[in-house]
């Protein structure tokens, strides 16, 4: 592959649970005290805001708390000092990478950093704790909701996202499950572009088959260590 190979990387919960986020699957962590189409659906924030808000109200505090690992370190200084183009895609709501000195991380599924008026659409800065009636400073609706993809809501930048898979040299998958949709498709779209495909994670994902190589154990190591051989 040459030096200026355009790289795309996806990642998922596993890149920052090192970081102390917990993924879906952590027993003891937050999801696993809610069903997700009570804390992270339309309807579950319809029928039951209040929960809504204490749930992400205490994902926004964890995340707050929280500092980048080795991991998205790795990740910056490859986009830093490769010669090619890196795109970094996260289906991640923290902004981990961005703290690791990651630029134009594009997050799929939006941020607890953000709030979202369910009315108008106006995006702002979240607070720490956001409540049932939090008003939108632009419409002053008592909407205000956080500004992340919930099941049956569309990601963000998927036109985008596409076009980079389209142009990919490398496409690099660390730490996804290969459940969800959308991303689950991202390595086959890479693969029809002719892109080297590589999963980078704890143990195989559901779609682990699929990729052209595969790497497992802790992302602070594996993803290390890949960023190393690609800056050469």
């Amino acid at each position: 592959m040459g030096k200026s190979a355009k790289i795309v990387i996806l990642t998922g919960a596993g890149i920052s649970a090192e970081s102390g986020l917990g993924t879906f699957r952590d027993e003891g962590g937050l999801w696993a005290q809610h069903r997700i189409e009570d804390v992270a659906t339309p309807k579950g924030f319809a029928r039951n805001p209040d929960l809504v808000h204490s749930f992400y109200n205490a994902r926004r505090a964890q995340a707050a708390r929280a500092r980048p690992n080795a991991a998205h370190q790795a990740l910056a200084g490859l986009q830093r000092d490769h010669p090619g183009e890196v795109v970094i895609i996260t289906q991640n709501v923290d902004t981990l990478h961005e703290a690791g000195g990651a630029a134009e991380v594009l997050h799929m599924h939006g941020t607890l950093a953000g709030a979202l008026c369910a009315d108008c659409g106006h995006r702002w800065p979240a607070p720490l704790q956001m409540h049932t009636g939090t008003p939108c400073p632009a419409c002053t609706a008592p909407a205000g909701r956080p500004d992340v993809v919930w099941f049956g809501e569309i990601p963000h930048f998927m036109e985008a996202i596409y076009a980079h898979l389209a142009q990919a040299d490398i496409f690099a998958a660390i730490g996804t499950s290969g459940e969800v949709y959308p991303a689950v498709t991202f390595v086959d779209e890479a693969h029809l572009a002719g892109a080297h495909t590589v999963e980078l994670n704890l143990e195989p994902s559901s779609a682990a088959s699929r990729f052209a190589e595969r790497r497992f154990g802790p992302a602070s190591e594996t993803v290390s260590a890949w960023v190393a051989e690609q800056l050469g």
